[in-house]
């Protein structure tokens, strides 16, 4: 993670998502850019919140893991997305743990400038109560998601989702087949079926599995299989 202050950028990134009022005079000063890399975790579950960030560019993979060890996936977001949106709210600990899924480029302010200068600011408390609302509605249909569509549909949205970026555009990085067993876990299924139906996909012609990688080679098949209720 790199970070770095450019207050004209900053300003073009506000405008270019329309939330350039939500943020008064005194808090925009004290947002920086924030890089993240291709796998790297922007926050874990159960750390400390101290940063309100903003996806404005990239996608990331919002997971959480019981006390038991045993993680599921919740969703894949892309911009527009705020990250540490409750926590600050709430004033709670980190609730799931996100990671970058492509190259990713956050907004961030910290906390105690959100709390000094916008603690009573309507732009800013409307702002955080759309998204938070949002947030709840996406949780009930991912937990619908996990319980009610079987592990092919389950997987082909996986597939596409950490395949693609926000731009339907195809991602450098292809899925290791040693992350296959975390790649079960978050799907909520064993990696025994994980793996049944991985070979059925590959005997479809759907992916390609080949020097450790898995490769889409059907994207629009995996679509179809996916219909709308995909991870995003």
């Amino acid at each position: 993670m790199s970070e770095w202050q450019d207050h004209e950028l900053v300003e073009q990134y506000l405008r270019a998502h329309n939330i350039d009022t939500v943020w008064n005079e005194q808090i925009k000063p004290h947002i920086s850019l924030y890089d993240f890399e291709l796998g790297e975790l922007i926050c874990s579950q159960g750390e400390s919140a101290a940063m309100l960030y903003v996806l404005v560019r990239g996608k990331v993979k919002v997971y959480t893991t019981s006390v038991e060890g045993k993680t599921l996936i919740l969703s894949f977001k892309t911009p527009l997305e705020l990250i540490g949106d409750i926590e600050y709210v709430r004033g709670t600990d980190i609730v799931n743990t996100v990671e970058a899924v492509s190259p990713v480029l956050m907004l961030g302010v910290p906390y105690r400038y959100l709390k000094k200068y916008g603690k009573s600011d309507p732009a800013l408390l409307q702002f955080l109560l759309d998204h938070i609302t949002m947030k709840f509605y996406a949780k009930s249909h991912s937990l619908s998601f996990n319980l009610l569509y079987p592990v092919e549909v389950r997987m082909a949205s996986y597939l596409l989702s950490v395949s693609f970026d926000e731009a339907d555009t195809m991602l450098e990085k292809k899925l290791s087949t040693a992350d296959l067993m975390d790649a079960a876990s978050l799907l909520g299924t064993s990696y025994r079926h994980f793996n049944r139906v991985l070979q059925q996909f590959c005997a479809s012609g759907l992916v390609e599995r080949k020097n450790g990688f898995l490769l889409v080679k059907d994207h629009q098949g995996l679509r179809e299989l996916a219909g709308q209720n995909i991870y995003e």
